[in-house]
C-alpha cells in the first residue's frame, strides 16, 4: 500500500507530510511549511504523541540517510544507539519534553547505514488550542565536526598541560594580572621547593630576596611585561627552605582576543651551576694571567744565570770543583725553569696535555739527578738515599727533566713521611720487558683504604700528619699523569700504618738507539760561521751574559739596552740575527721589530723574540707581528745553536757578507 492509499484508507484524506497540527490552511502557512521542507542543514520533523515520525524534511533525509517513505511511521528511537534504547533514553526525552515543554540533549545518533554522528537534539512539545498534546517537533544538528575539533583542542590542551606539568628542568607557571600564582608544574616544585597546594594563590614576590621586594622589583617586572609584552632578568631567587639560586626569568604578558590582560606566563631556569662554572672560568683566566706574569718575572733573573752557565761551559781549564758546581747550577736552573713551566701550565698537566721532549734516557742518570735534586729535603732530615741499579742500563724513551721531576717528587714524599736519620732506597730492575724503578721508605706507611686515593688531585693522607708535613696534594697526581704520558704506570703499596711504603713506576724500554751524536749540552754538533748579532734587552745582566756567551762562540755582538739604541745601531751593523726582548720601556719589542723591518739593510735578518711569556697565545702574537721565532727565557743553549744555524742558512741564501 502506498502513502496515498494509506491516507485514503484512514478516511481523513490528510497528507502524511502534513499532520493536523501543521496543516497549511493559509498562504503564509504554505510558504512556511515549504521553507521547513527545504532546509538541509537541520533535520526538522514531527512526532506523534507516541514518538512515531509523521513528517520529514530534506535536512532529515540528508542527516539520517532515510527517504520520507522509508521512515514516516517508524519510531524515532531508530536513530538512537542500542545502549541508549536499552536504558529507555528516547522515552525519557519525550517524557521530559511533555512535562517541561522542551528538552535538549547531545549524544550519539545512528544513520541508516549504521554510522554514528554526534548530534544536538531539541524536542519541543506541540499542543492544540485546548492544551492537549498532539505531538512533538524535533530539530537535530550534526555537531560531529565541532565535537572532533573540540576533542582535538582538549587533547592538545591536555598534551600541552601534561608537557608543561612534566617538565622538571624549568619552572613554568601562570600568574593572574595581579601577580598571584594560578598554576604550578613539576619543574617549579623541584626548583623552588613548594608543592602545588602550598603555593597556588600566593604572590610571586615570594621567590624574590627581601631587598628586591623592598625595592619594588617584582612589581616593576610585571609593569614592564605589561607595557612591552615581555621581560627577562637574571638574579638571585629564594627557595622554600630559604636557600638562594641564580635564576634566568622570563615573564610574558598574556592577552585574550579582546586585548584584555589575562595574566602572565613565567619561566624560570636554575643557572646556579652555570654561574659557578663561569665564575671559575673567570677566576681561572685571572689566575692564568697572574701565573703568566709571575712566570715572566721568574724567568727574567733565570736568563742571565743560564747565560753565565753557558759561558762557563765554554771556558777551558776549570778545576773539577768549579766544573761540578757549574754543572750543578746548570741542572738546577733547568729544573727551576721547568717548574716555572709547570706553574704556568698546571691546567694542561692535569689534562694530560703536556708536550714531552722525548729522547733516549738512561734511568741510572735520572736516579742520580733526582737524588741530587731531593738532597735539600733528605739532608734537612739527616736521611740517606741508597740506589740499587742493575748492571745493564735501563734505557727508555722519555723526557729527562719530567722523569727526574717524578722521581724527585717520590723521594720528597718518602722523606716527608719517614723518620729522621732513616734510609730511603731506590731499586731498578728489568721486568717483563719494562724498566722498573721502586722507591722504598721505612716511614709511617699508608692505610689500605688510601692506596688509590692518594693519586687523586688535592688528596693527602692526613692521619698523624704534623703541621710541618703539609702540602697542596698535587705531587703524586703529577707523577701519575707524567708517567702515564710516557706510556707507563705507577702504583703504591704498603703493609699498613707504621710499615713503610713503596712506589713502583714502570716504563716501556726504548727501541733501537738513535744514530745522531749529541754533545754535552744536548745540542747536535755543528759549525756556524761568525755572525753579526744585534742583542736588544733592557735587562743588562741578561744582555751582557748572553753577549759574552755568543762572543765566546766567535760571533760579533752589539748590545742595545732599549729600542732607540737598536734603531741607531742596526743600519751600521746589518745583523744576521736580531734577538729582541719584548717587555722594554720607551719602545717595546713589537715597535722595535716594526721599525727594524723597514730598514733595507736588514732584509736578510732573522728576528727572534725573547720573553718570559711562553703561552701559545703569546707565540701566536709574536708570529703575527713578524718574528721568525719565539724564545722563552731562560733559553736553552741547544735552542741558541739551532737559531744560529737558521741565521747562517739565511745569510747564505741572501749571499750576505
Amino acid at each position: 500500500m502506498n502513502e496515498t492509499d494509506a491516507a485514503s484508507a484512514s478516511g481523513h484524506g490528510e497528507s502524511a507530510h502534513e499532520p493536523p497540527a501543521l496543516r497549511a490552511n493559509t498562504p503564509f502557512e504554505v510558504d512556511y511549511w515549504a521553507l521547513v521542507q527545504s532546509i538541509e542543514d537541520y533535520a526538522i520533523f514531527l512526532l506523534d504523541p507516541a514518538g512515531r515520525i509523521v513528517s520529514w524534511n530534506a535536512g532529515a533525509q540528508k542527516l539520517n540517510g532515510y527517504a520520507a517513505h522509508e521512515i514516516i511511521g517508524a519510531h524515532f528511537s531508530r536513530f538512537y544507539t542500542a545502549e541508549a534504547v536499552e536504558r529507555g533514553w528516547p522515552g525519557y526525552e519525550l517524557q521530559q519534553a511533555a512535562l517541561t515543554g522542551r528538552f535538549e540533549d547531545e549524544g550519539w545518533r545512528v544513520r541508516k547505514d549504521g554510522t554514528t554522528f554526534w548530534s544536538n537534539v531539541v524536542i519541543t512539545a506541540v499542543r492544540n488550542e485546548a492544551g492537549l498534546l498532539t505531538g512533538f517537533a524535533k530539530i537535530t544538528r550534526d555537531l560531529t565536526a565541532q565535537r572532533e575539533y573540540m576533542d582535538a583542542l582538549r587533547r592538545s590542551e591536555e598534551r600541552f598541560r601534561l608537557l608543561v606539568d612534566s617538565v622538571k628542568d624549568y619552572a613554568i607557571f601562570m600568574l593572574d594580572p595581579d601577580g598571584y600564582i594560578v598554576s604550578w608544574n613539576a619543574g617549579a616544585a623541584r626548583i623552588k621547593g613548594y608543592t602545588r597546594d602550598e603555593i597556588i594563590g600566593r604572590h610571586f614576590s615570594t621567590f624574590y630576596p627581601r631587598e628586591d621586594v623592598a625595592a619594588g622589583k617584582p612589581v616593576r617586572e610585571l609593569a614592564i611585561a605589561k607595557q612591552i609584552g615581555h621581560v627577562e632578568d637574571e638574579g638571585w631567587r629564594v627557595r622554600k627552605d630559604g636557600t638562594t639560586f641564580w635564576a634566568n626569568v622570563n615573564i610574558t604578558a598574556m592577552y585574550d582576543e579582546s586585548n584584555q590582560l589575562r595574566g602572565f606566563a613565567k619561566v624560570t631556569r636554575d643557572l646556579t651551576e652555570r654561574r659557578e662554572r663561569e665564575e671559575l672560568e673567570r677566576s681561572g683566566e685571572h689566575m692564568r694571567k697572574f701565573l703568566a706574569t709571575l712566570a715572566h718575572e721568574l724567568r727574567n733573573p733565570l736568563a742571565p744565570v743560564r747565560n753565565a752557565v753557558g759561558v762557563m761551559q765554554l771556558e777551558a781549564g776549570l778545576s773539577p770543583t768549579l766544573a761540578r758546581s757549574r754543572d750543578l747550577i746548570d741542572r738546577q736552573v733547568t729544573h727551576i725553569t721547568r717548574l716555572v713551566d709547570d706553574l704556568l701550565d698546571v691546567g694542561r698537566i692535569m689534562s694530560d696535555k703536556v708536550e714531552l721532549r722525548l729522547a733516549r734516557v738512561d734511568l741510572a742518570e735520572v736516579v742520580v739527578r733526582a737524588i741530587e735534586a731531593a738532597r735539600p729535603f733528605t739532608d734537612a732530615r739527616e736521611q740517606s738515599v741508597a740506589q740499587h741499579m742493575p748492571a745493564e742500563p735501563l734505557i727508555v724513551d722519555g723526557d729527562t727533566t719530567r722523569l727526574v721531576q717524578v722521581l724527585q717528587n717520590l723521594l720528597h714524599n718518602a722523606s716527608k713521611f719517614s723518620p729522621f736519620s732513616s734510609r730511603i732506597e731506590i731499586f731498578g730492575r728489568l721486568d717483563h720487558h719494562m724498566a722498573v724503578l721502586e722507591v722504598r721508605d721505612h716511614g709511617r706507611g699508608i692505610p689500605v683504604r688510601s692506596l688509590d686515593a692518594i693519586f687523586e688531585l688535592f688528596v693527602q693522607e692526613k692521619d698523624k700528619q704534623s703541621s710541618g708535613e703539609g702540602g697542596l696534594g698535587i705531587g703524586l697526581t703529577l707523577c701519575k699523569s707524567l708517567i702515564g704520558l710516557h706510556g707507563g704506570s705507577i702504583i703504591a703499596s704498603s703493609a699498613g700504618e707504621g710499615c713503610g711504603s713503596s712506589f713502583t713506576l714502570s716504563l716501556p724500554l726504548a727501541a733501537a738507539p738513535a744514530e745522531k751524536r749529541v754533545d754535552e749540552t744536548g745540542a747536535a754538533a755543528s759549525e756556524v760561521s761568525p755572525l753579526r748579532i744585534l742583542l736588544v734587552d733592557d735587562n743588562r745582566d741578561s744582555a751582557d751574559s748572553l753577549a759574552m756567551l755568543l762572543q765566546l762562540k766567535g760571533h760579533e755582538v752589539r748590545i742595545a739596552y732599549d729600542g732607540p739604541q737598536a734603531l741607531e745601531a742596526a743600519p751600521r751593523l746589518a745583523p744576521h740575527l736580531a734577538l729582541i726582548d719584548l717587555a722594554m720601556p720607551k719602545m717595546d719589542g713589537y715597535a722595535t721589530l716594526a721599525a727594524l723591518r723597514k730598514m733595507p739593510a736588514l732584509a736578510g735578518t732573522v728576528f727572534a723574540a725573547m720573553t718570559g711569556f711562553g703561552h701559545a697565545s703569546d707565540r701566536e702574537q709574536t708570529r703575527a707581528a713578524g718574528f721568525d721565532t719565539h724564545l722563552v727565557k731562560p733559553v736553552e743553549l741547544a735552542l741558541f745553536d739551532a737559531l744560529l744555524e737558521q741565521a747562517e742558512a739565511r745569510r747564505l741564501q741572501h749571499g750576505a757578507g
